[in-house]
Order: structure tokens, then sequence, then C-alpha cells
């Protein structure tokens, strides 16, 4: 009997044992809030929980990514930019262009007018030319860690009337994100609005607006722009956009608490965003897929740019990418890297004529 008591005892024990390292574990456990600039209920924003809420078995329980949608915790960019760079969140996935007014280089960190405009040759600027080892250097003056880029879609327009050219755009009031992507369009007589795409949908619907940029074909239809609008317009064939053709992403962390994880966890976390990068791009051109037979059973009409107005778009765009390049020392060192890129025969989008009377001060 004392034997049975004392073996019973000791099972006792174990379990308790095992609860409390278990409930050690659980507690030692990291988890960074995380706010994406996807709106709730988006293929982008599900996509991205995805991924979060794989992190903490990824990391063996060291590390737990906690998602919120866009406006959850910040109420807006300048929010959101704020709340990580002062550790209220801990990492953001926003869009990178949206810091143009904060950090100029930042135009040069997702596709502009005119530039690269393939996926790969972005991976190829960051991964093998220093474009990540440059990015982070700017980061880390505004105390955060870029992680890494998030391919994410090309960027098209809704419009409420057909776009069959450049000049078709004169005149119209078009929603845009800004910085060097507003000041192009402006240069053939387009008035730009930004706004976030949470109120894209009620500015088409009350004609406020007559077209709007946003993201690609997937999220556009869950947002209800075939509701409000009946053309969609692409670049050539091969190209949805000639003006953000590669919109990216990225996984922006406090310094702070990139600090306190392990380097061994750092790269861990690196080489994620880099997969998930992949992950994100492939998930969305399926949805795109699927989105442009329902836009097309919708009514909507697609029409395509020409060459001759991508040829027309990128020499309005140069003097417009140099002025942005020249705002400071940063902006002028990462444009380089795309003037490297761009000038060589490999991607071949420019010759010496081309630049000819521009220069980096």
């Amino acid at each position: 009997m004392s034997q049975s008591i004392g073996l019973k005892g000791l099972a006792v024990g174990v379990i308790a044992g095992a609860t409390l390292t278990l409930s050690a574990a659980v507690s030692a456990a990291t988890t960074w809030k995380i706010q994406s600039s996807w709106d709730a209920g988006t293929i982008g924003y599900t996509t991205f929980k995805d991924w979060c809420d794989s992190m903490e078995g990824k990391t063996g329980g060291e590390l737990a990514f906690e998602c919120f949608p866009a406006k959850a915790v910040a109420a807006d960019n300048n929010g959101l930019f704020d709340a990580v760079r002062n550790g209220v969140l801990q990492g953001m996935n926003p869009f990178t262009l949206y810091w143009s007014g904060k950090i100029p280089a930042s135009v040069f960190l997702s596709s502009y007018p005119g530039g690269p405009d393939q996926p790969h040759q972005w991976d190829t600027m960051f991964y093998s030319m220093g474009l990540l080892e440059k990015t982070r250097e700017i980061y880390e003056r505004f105390g955060m860690v870029y992680v890494g880029p998030i391919h994410h879609d090309a960027n098209i327009i809704h419009s409420k009337t057909p776009v069959n050219s450049i000049e078709d755009f004169k005149g119209m009031k078009l929603r845009l994100p800004g910085g060097m992507v507003a000041e192009v369009f402006q240069e053939f007589g387009v008035s730009t609005v930004s706004l976030p795409g949470s109120d894209i949908f009620p500015a088409l619907e009350k004609g406020t607006i007559d077209a709007a940029d946003y993201v690609g074909p997937a999220v556009n239809w869950e947002l209800g722009f075939s509701q409000v609008t009946d053309y969609i317009l692409f670049g050539p064939p091969g190209t949805m956009s000639i003006y953000q053709p590669v919109d990216l992403m990225d996984l922006t962390v406090n310094a702070r608490a990139w600090k306190r994880i392990s380097p061994e966890l750092q790269a861990l976390v690196t080489d994620e965003v880099r997969t998930y990068s992949q992950k994100h791009y492939q998930v969305i051109q399926k949805r795109n897929l699927e989105a442009m037979k329902k836009f097309e059973e919708a009514g909507d009409i697609v029409s395509r740019l020409s060459q001759d107005d991508v040829d027309a778009f990128r020499k309005a765009a140069i003097p417009v990418w140099y002025r942005w390049a020249n705002k400071d020392k940063s902006a002028q060192e990462v444009f380089q890297i795309h003037l490297d890129y761009m000038t060589n025969p490999i991607a071949g989008y420019l010759t010496a004529d081309d630049i000819k009377g521009y220069s980096l001060k």
C-alpha cells in the first residue's frame, strides 16, 4: 500500500513538474504585436495572419507574432510609424512607399514610375546588390530594423470612364499614394489625391474622385471597386502596371525588440520573411486570376496602355527620379543601386542618352 501511494505521489509530482515546465515555456515566449496595412477580411490580411500564427511553432516557442489589421492599434500611417518606433507595437507590415515624407529613399524601396518592373529584379537588388544592407542602415536612424521586403502585387487603376492612353488622364481626379507616383501623373494633367484604402470606395461612389489606383484585382474586388467603376487599366501585355508594377510591403521591427532576441532567431525571422514574400505574392496572384473572371462577369472592361505610353511615362519620370534622389544622401545611394541595374544590359531600361544632363549631387 505504501509503495502504491509512493508511486501515485511520484506520478502527481511528475505531472505537476511537467505542467510547471510547460507554463514556464509558454510564459518565456516573446510576443511581438505587429500591425499590417491590410484591411481585415482581405486576402492580404488573412495570408499575413496565417503566417504570423505559424511563427511560434517555427521558432520552437521562442517568438510569437500577434497580428492586427489596418487601424486596429494605430489609426493611420503616421501613427503606425510612431507606434513601432516608440515600441507600442513591436512590428509593422506596411506598404514601404508610405514613408516618402519621412524617408525620401523609400520611394526607391518599392516600384516607381518607369523603374524596374519585375519581382525578380527587386530581389536581385535587395539580396545581391546591397539594397537590403543600405535600407537597414537608413531605418537604424529611426530606431527600427527593416527585416526585409515582401512582394505584394502590381497596383492597377479603376475608373468610371475609359482610359486608353496616358493622354486620357488629363483633367481627371485620381487617387494615388502620393510622392513620386503622384508627381509623375501630375505631369500629364492629373489632379491627384491621397486616400487610405478604406476611403476609396466611398470616394468613388460619391464621385469625389474619377478613378483610383489601389492594389491588384484580388483585393480590389474584395473592396467592391466593381460596384462603383466600370473600367480597369493595365500596362502592355505582360505588365499589369507601368507606375507601380512591383508594389512592395515589408516587415519592420522596433530596434529594441530586435536586439532582445538572439542572432540565431534574428536570422530565422529574416529567412522567414524572404520565404513569406514568395508565398504572399503567389497566393495573391492565384486570387488575381480568379478575381479577373469576376470582374469580367460583372461587366468591367479592361484596357491596356501601349509601349509608346510606357516610353512617354518613363521620359516624364526621369527628372522626377533625380529630384527625389537628390533630397538626401541616403536617397542618392539607394537610387545609385537602381541606376547600376537599369543601365546594365541585362535590364536595358536606360541608355546614356536617356539620363544625359541629369546627375546626383
